[in-house]
């Protein structure tokens, strides 16, 4: 039986990519901060599958004595870790002048040292066992600019070029690394939108309409598994082709 540690687990894509794996037989540690919500909702995942295929852990993705602590309690759960998936991320609005350097800070960790943590304490076990596969959750503003969007279009960023250099370096030891990049989605944090916005964002979109966290979960679970064992270093987009359009005026 295969397990797989998901961060950001407690609500939206975590949550979906979570239940997914749990549907698929696998074993699953759920990593969130949020540890009322991650408590619950491991309890109702537990009742519906199986206590000893789920465990949370309240975790910091952005502290290294935390990321270690979620290592030690997945081993011992659990033994190896079979995937990663880098999901956990936060969300900050302005132009670079705009923001603060605290909100810069955070951001940075929260989005890309905790790919740094968790891959500095989960990958040695995937080399020793000569396998591993991870996925982490970029976005399509890795791939373009968005207004009033900067600290995030650089945290993404960073994600999106990230998955390449660790690819080329964990290849030799059987380990793939991919990115999910959704575009705008429906989950808690996109909603807080107003609904101008959100309509807004749907019409821009080619197919009319959000990705929902179903799809990012199903996109996870095919870049986990052996159906995808000839790729590695991709940032695959799961957008309904938001970013596809160039903004010139309809001729």
């Amino acid at each position: 039986m295969k397990t797989v540690v998901v961060t950001g687990a407690a609500s939206g894509m975590g949550l979906s990519t979570s239940k997914l794996f749990l549907e698929k037989g696998w074993q699953v540690i759920l990593a969130d901060f949020n540890q009322a919500a991650g408590e619950k909702i491991a309890f109702d995942l537990s009742k519906h599958y199986s206590n000893e295929r789920v465990l949370f852990h309240k975790t910091n993705v952005a502290e290294a004595a935390s990321v270690k602590s979620l290592r030690e309690a997945a081993k011992e759960k659990f033994g190896t870790v079979d995937t990663v998936v880098n999901n956990a991320g936060i969300f900050t609005k302005g132009a670079l002048h705009e923001v603060s350097e605290k909100a810069w800070d955070r951001i940075m960790a929260v989005d890309v040292k905790s790919i740094f943590l968790m891959t500095k304490y989960f990958v040695p076990d995937m080399i020793a066992q000569k396998y591993g596969t991870i996925v982490n959750t970029a976005s399509i503003s890795g791939l373009t600019g968005d207004y009033n969007m900067a600290a995030y279009n650089a945290a993404k960023g960073a994600v999106v070029n990230l998955v390449r250099a660790m690819a080329l370096d964990y290849g030799k030891y059987n380990i793939r690394v991919n990115n999910v990049a959704p575009g705008p989605t429906n989950t808690p944090m996109f909603q807080a939108n107003p609904q101008s916005v959100i309509d807004k964002f749907k019409k821009a979109s080619p197919l009319g309409r959000l990705v929902e966290p179903d799809e990012i979960a199903e996109t996870i679970y095919f870049l986990a598994s052996e159906n995808s064992r000839s790729i590695t270093g991709q940032n695959i987009s799961v957008s309904t082709g938001y970013e596809i359009y160039s903004g010139q005026p309809v001729q």
